[in-house]
């Protein structure tokens, strides 16, 4: 019998000795950690979007879903909702099954707007707390406190379809969390967002983390990553090419890196008989120099064609990995909407 039958009140209400003791045949490994997956798959089509991807996100702890476009982070996400089904796998929270009854404990944003753009601002994040089930004016006073912390308490009278693509993503960024939910699921947080506002988004990231809720976030985007895991996963066609901390990564993934920074054209960089990877950029490249290459004979080499202004070896970036492990071997599928648990306007449905 599946877990995932039990998120039916009636079963429960039936059944409780069979909940528990199926819970009890849930190795301890997987039992008492926040949120917990086991050899998930999901198959859409002919295409596998989930490819046996286990994981667990732990209390008090910041857990990356990182992956190009289409990897299957998403499918991942929805699965764990409970708005998609698994072909196989178990999916546990603080060692139970999905129910309803966690409903009002999940804060999530979804990676596509979900809002009623005719709506008013203030109106809007209102109604989506009473569903979680606060009152009417709590909700209104948690509504104001959140609009003036993103600086749009003067936009709470206007319609949602009169505000930026990043003031939306504000919006249901306070959505997810107004309810002070105990499970923080976060579907690219960071889109849409200009510079000061992922700033702040990190805030209340580390924010969640010390009040000690489980924060899942996905991400393409490896800077986000790599300043806020406190561990990820990296998926590429449905499956798992990395985990660990991000940490274990760079050490993992750590050979004879160099950071440089430099004035002049350093296009030559790329071609040198001793370099055996080179990221370059504007004025600055991160290089993989061979591995009987000494440091400091290749700043030698390069200082008669460039002015060095800084020189050091150091840990791969999540960036370069994510290159070494994915580069162009990805492919985006897209399924159906109706395959993803979404009706024709792009709302999620919640089953």
């Amino acid at each position: 019998m599946e877990l995932r039958e039990f998120g039916n009140k009636e079963m429960w209400d039936t059944s409780k000795m069979s909940y528990i003791l199926l819970q009890l045949s849930i190795p301890p490994t997987l039992r008492f950690k926040m949120i917990s997956v086991l050899n998930l798959r999901k198959q859409f089509s002919n295409v596998t979007a989930v490819d046996d991807v286990s994981f667990k996100a732990q209390r008090g702890k910041i857990f990356g879903l990182l992956g190009p476009n289409g990897a299957g982070k998403t499918t991942t996400i929805r699965l764990l909702l409970n708005i998609l089904s698994p072909d196989d796998g178990q999916i546990t929270f603080d060692g139970f099954a999905f129910s309803s009854a966690l409903q009002n404990k999940i804060g999530y944003l979804p990676e596509e707007r979900g809002l009623y753009r005719k709506s008013k601002l203030l109106n809007t994040i209102i109604y989506f707390a009473t569903l979680k089930g606060l009152s009417e004016s709590e909700a209104k006073k948690k509504a104001k406190e959140w609009l003036a912390r993103f600086e749009l308490l003067n936009y709470a009278e206007r319609r949602i379809q009169e505000l930026s693509k990043g003031n939306q993503q504000k919006v249901q960024f306070i959505c997810s969390l107004l309810h002070n939910p105990e499970y923080v699921i976060l579907d690219e947080p960071f889109s849409g967002l200009d510079p000061v506002n992922q700033l702040l988004m990190r805030e209340i990231f580390l924010e969640q983390r010390k009040a000690g809720k489980v924060v899942i976030f996905s991400t393409h985007i490896m800077e986000h990553a790599e300043k806020l895991c406190d561990e990820l996963i990296l998926i590429n066609k449905g499956k798992i090419v990395l985990d660990g901390t991000v940490s274990e990564a760079k050490k993992r993934f750590g050979k004879n890196a160099i950071y440089i920074e430099f004035d002049g054209d350093g296009s030559f960089l790329s071609s040198m008989n001793n370099v055996a990877k080179c990221q370059l950029f504007q004025n600055y490249a991160e290089l993989e120099l061979n591995n009987n290459e000494s440091p400091s004979e290749f700043l030698r080499t390069i200082v008669a064609q460039l002015n060095v202004t800084k020189f050091e070896t150091k840990e791969p970036s999540l960036y370069s990995i994510f290159l070494e492990l994915v580069g162009n071997d990805s492919t985006e599928f897209i399924p159906k909407q109706s395959e993803l648990g979404m009706t024709s306007n792009g709302r999620v449905v919640q089953k």
